[in-house]
């Protein structure tokens, strides 16, 4: 099996790219054609919309979407990669700082850095499915059949969903920000791509909701599969949207609406390694992997993610994706969730429901099969299986968008901020006792119960891309130590804590991007974190 290890050519891998104006003017290979020839097509040969619009979803998950499989980057894999992206950037996903880890540029946070690959491929995948949702939307947008009208409706949620992949990201928290830049809108109405101002936080959240309230009017819960929208998804994305928006009782009731029909996940059912296939009962949304995607085995969420691979970086290089211990220090040994990673002796009661290579339980753990699997570090993740088999080699695991977890996590939150303390506190108490630690007593936490929550959101969505947009919104500091180095376990180049104010945290927009789009002004301030920075700051979770 052999790893490409990360170059300075392969972080800056952008310079020869065209930027991402460039990518939302892509037309189909042979030519030009304009919006009125697309509608015509469709019009023609409606198998060609079908594939446009099925299209809008396989491409969450592609491999060498961005680059291309004549560069096989393996970090260039749609959304999962975004949401690996986003929580390395916290305090609680770690991976080793070694020549492996295509993902060291979030580790050290030299992901501000705007001609390198990494934040290109973040802001490029966004706005390529915007290009196929804007066009869905133009060219089906006047039809009256309700199969069209469905189209346009989830185009529309999705369009949403990605700018909610966006304002997070690129701006400070709603709250007291809703005048300052963001990111450049792009509609069907757009009249000059190369010559488009950076949007407001209040314009971006303003198309993001008339996105989500014209897709609910129209969705019901039909839908082919879990990949593609129907109105549970569009609640949920409201949601998150009046939960970024401090919008308590909103948040609330669409986290509620979100939820029908779904429940969470038994301490059974996660007392062995799961989270990769989207038949489970507690997914509302997720990106499903086809077969022949998964044949690009190392750009896949199973590469990155699942310590269970048999061709995979976590295993096959060592590169495994780990929690900090700061944070599973203060998981209860009665929470289920504790054994989503292996403790600092490579212990976790989830190895004894497997087996890989005739090892079982903790002997998983220090197994070595050269090329294959290099031994556990200490902290390393569990939680997520193999969908085909642990040892498996073919990596086509889920990843979840979208769980009635998180709902409920956003349910109690938006109770909680919005004068409802006694529910929230029933609600999260009756979800944790339930499903993940019966011992479970939340006057015990010792934490106020909106920083009790945020707990909860960052043990349970652990990998799943949440915590960077939840720091924003909190207005938290990124802390991955305290005080000394012994206090966690993130690689020294890793281990800084950083300021919720500092400007650094804030994405830039590649050099492609700006030289392509004269209106761009880049964000700017703050620099590059340095080893041991802040070591006083706390964050009320992990204090």
């Amino acid at each position: 099996m052999k790893f490409n290890k990360i170059s300075i050519l392969a972080v800056a891998g952008v310079l020869t790219l065209t930027a991402c104006d460039d990518v939302n003017k892509q037309e189909p290979a042979g030519g030009m054609i304009t919006q009125d020839q697309l509608t015509a097509t469709y019009s023609a040969i409606p198998t060609r919309v079908d594939a446009t619009f099925a299209g809008m979803f396989n491409m969450m998950g592609e491999p060498y979407g961005v680059f291309g499989t004549g560069r096989s980057r393996a970090d260039d894999f749609g959304f999962v990669m975004a949401a690996l992206s986003q929580d390395a950037e916290g305090a609680d996903y770690i991976y080793p700082n070694s020549g492996y880890n295509w993902f060291s540029v979030c580790g050290e946070y030299t992901s501000r850095t705007p001609n390198y690959a990494n934040p290109y491929i973040r802001y490029a995948i966004v706005y390529n499915q915007i290009k196929i949702a804007n066009d869905l939307i133009s060219s089906l947008g006047a039809n009256e059949d309700d199969a069209s009208k469905n189209k346009v409706a989830q185009a529309r949620a999705i369009r949403a969903f990605d700018y909610l992949n966006l304002v997070p990201y690129f701006q400070f928290n709603y709250q007291g920000h809703q005048s300052d830049p963001c990111v450049p809108i792009v509609t069907p109405e757009t009249p000059d791509p190369a010559n488009n101002p950076r949007a407001s936080v209040q314009e971006c959240y303003d198309l993001i909701m008339d996105d989500l309230n014209a897709a609910i009017s129209v969705l019901g819960t039909q839908r082919d599969s879990k990949a593609q929208v129907d109105i549970n998804v569009a609640y949920g994305l409201r949601a998150r949207a009046n939960l970024y928006m401090g919008k308590w009782a909103d948040a609330a009731a669409d986290a509620a609406k979100a939820m029908e029909g779904y429940t969470p996940a038994t301490i059974e059912e996660v007392s062995t390694p799961t989270f990769v296939d989207a038949s489970e009962h507690n997914w509302i949304w997720g990106i499903i992997l086809t077969d022949d995607q998964a044949q690009d085995r190392y750009a896949t969420s199973a590469s990155w993610l699942s310590s269970f691979s048999a061709s995979a970086y976590t295993a096959g290089a060592a590169c495994y994706a780990m929690i900090n211990k700061m944070l599973y220090d203060k998981i209860p040994a009665t929470d289920v969730r504790k054994g989503w990673w292996v403790d600092e002796n490579l212990h976790s009661p989830l190895l004894a429901t497997i087996t890989w290579n005739g090892k079982t339980g903790d002997d998983i753990a220090p197994l070595y099969i050269a090329d294959v699997k290099e031994p556990f570090e200490p902290y390393t993740n569990v939680k997520f299986g193999m969908k085909r088999g642990i040892g498996n080699t073919i990596n086509a695991n889920d990843f979840p968008l979208m769980r009635v977890e998180e709902m409920i996590l956003i349910q109690a939150e938006g109770l909680a901020k919005s004068g409802n303390e006694a529910q929230a506190k029933q609600i999260l108490e009756n979800f944790v006792k339930t499903y993940r630690d019966p011992s479970y007593d939340i006057s015990k936490s010792g934490r106020n119960l909106a920083d009790e929550i945020w707990y909860q959101r960052r043990v349970e969505l652990w990998g799943e891309g949440f915590f960077m947009a939840d720091a924003n919104r909190l207005h938290k500091p990124v802390v991955r130590f305290k005080d000394n180095a012994e206090s966690t376990n993130e690689p020294d180049a890793f281990r800084f804590n950083i300021d919720p104010d500092d400007p650094w945290l804030l994405m830039r927009f590649s050099d492609s991007e700006t030289n392509a789009n004269a209106a761009i002004v880049n964000n700017e301030g703050g620099s590059q974190p340095k080893q041991d920075q802040n070591p006083s700051l706390r964050d009320g979770v992990t204090d």
